[in-house]
């Protein structure tokens, strides 16, 4: 069976879009990563872009 990774943009919304599509499709998060999980001194996040979703990952139906 073909797979498909879509990778998709959100202009801030990210988290309340992909909260909707599990209560949608079903399933839980495999994946959550905000921007803080990644701050460094190299990478500085901004307090206020902290808390946004950098990746996030729904599983859908059966996949391998």
């Amino acid at each position: 069976m073909a797979l498909i990774n879509p990778h998709i943009n959100f202009n801030g919304n990210a988290e309340e879009a992909f909260n909707f599509y599990k209560s949608v499709f079903g399933g839980d998060f495999a994946t959550i990563m905000r921007f803080k999980d990644l701050a460094s001194a190299e990478f500085p996040v901004a307090e206020k872009e902290a808390d946004k979703i950098m990746h996030i990952a729904l599983p859908i139906g059966k996949s391998m």
